[in-house]
């Protein structure tokens, strides 16, 4: 399934976060995979530390998305790549996946209408 997602999928940036994401036919209504760069962040707790702040600001907004994709019976995989060269603070990754939500609703509501036309 990550083999599609970065070969067939769409993608955007939301600086420093680089998304992947494709719709699918799944069981699952949205799944989601976070990944930080060992060349940016050498030590593991770095990265670690990176990717908990990721999957938390995701976990916490995530819930809008999802009623669209029920509503609309839509699945969809994302992959949410973090490109800084800093450690972030929460509140920054907060917006910044506020922003990334935003549009993935709006492909998600445009790609619906084309499709009902």
């Amino acid at each position: 399934m990550i083999d599609q997602l970065f070969e067939k999928g769409r993608q955007f940036s939301v600086y420093p976060l680089k998304i992947f994401w494709i719709a699918r036919n799944d069981q699952s209504t949205l799944q989601a995979a976070v990944g930080v760069s060992s060349r940016n962040f050498k030590k593991a707790t770095d990265r670690n530390r990176v990717k908990r702040i990721l999957r938390e600001s995701y976990r916490l907004q995530k819930a809008t998305l999802k009623q669209i994709l029920e509503r609309d019976e839509k699945q969809l995989s994302v992959f949410i790549l973090y490109n800084g060269k800093e450690l972030p603070k929460f509140e920054n990754l907060f917006e910044k996946m506020e922003l990334v939500i935003n549009r993935l609703k709006k492909y998600i509501t445009e790609e619906t209408v084309e499709k009902n036309q």
